[in-house]
C-alpha cells in the first residue's frame, strides 16, 4: 500500500494538528506505540512552548512534532521512516475505498474492487502458464520458463492468502 500515514494530509499528521490546536495530546497518542508516548509528550510540550514565539517558530515546531509522530508511528509499523511527505500524494485506488468502508461500516465496495483486481491478476498469470505449457518438451529453457510461471502462479496464490489472513497493519 502506498503509505499515507506519512503525508501532511494523512491521518497521523491530521491527528497531530488536532492535538496541537486543541492542546489535547490524546488525539495523536493512538497513532504511536505506547513505548513512544514519552518522546511524543516531550516534543508536544516543547512545541506548545515554542509556538507563541512567532509564525516561523510555530511552523518549525509544528514540523518537528509532525516528524516525530510520523517517525514513531512508522517505527511502530516496523517500517522505515523516510520523512514527512507533501500533502496530495497518490494513495492508489483502494485506500479511499477502505476509508469509505470504515466510515460506512460496509466492506462491499472495497471487496468488489479487490475481487476484480484479483480475478484479473489470476487470469493474466494463468494465461501465461497455459501459453508456456504448450511449449513444454521443446527444450530445457522452455520447460524452465513453464516451471517458473507455474510455480510463480501457485506461490502467488499462497502469498495472497497469507496476506488476507495476515496482520492488518504494520
Amino acid at each position: 500500500m502506498p503509505p499515507h500515514c506519512d503525508t501532511l494530509d494523512g491521518p497521523v499528521v491530521v491527528a497531530a494538528r488536532q492535538a496541537l490546536e486543541s492542546g489535547d495530546l490524546t488525539r495523536v497518542l493512538p497513532f504511536v506505540p505506547e513505548a513512544a508516548e514519552e518522546e511524543v509528550r516531550d516534543t508536544f510540550l516543547a512545541t506548545l512552548r515554542v509556538r507563541p514565539m512567532g509564525v516561523d517558530a510555530r511552523d518549525l515546531a509544528d514540523r518537528l512534532f509532525f516528524e516525530t509522530v510520523v517517525r514513531l508511528h512508522r517505527l511502530g509499523e516496523g517500517e522505515p521512516y523516510t520523512g514527512v511527505k507533501p500533502a496530495g500524494q497518490p494513495e492508489g485506488p483502494v485506500i479511499p475505498l477502505a476509508e469509505e468502508a470504515v466510515e460506512s461500516g460496509s466492506a462491499q465496495q472495497v471487496a468488489a474492487f479487490l475481487t476484480r483486481v484479483l480475478e484479473t491478476e489470476l487470469d493474466t498469470r494463468l494465461e501465461q502458464v497455459r501459453e508456456l505449457r504448450e511449449r513444454r518438451g521443446r527444450s530445457v529453457p522452455d520447460d524452465r520458463r513453464y516451471v517458473e510461471a507455474m510455480l510463480g502462479f501457485e506461490v502467488y496464490t499462497h502469498h495472497v492468502l497469507e496476506a488476507m489472513h495476515g496482520s492488518a497493519h504494520g
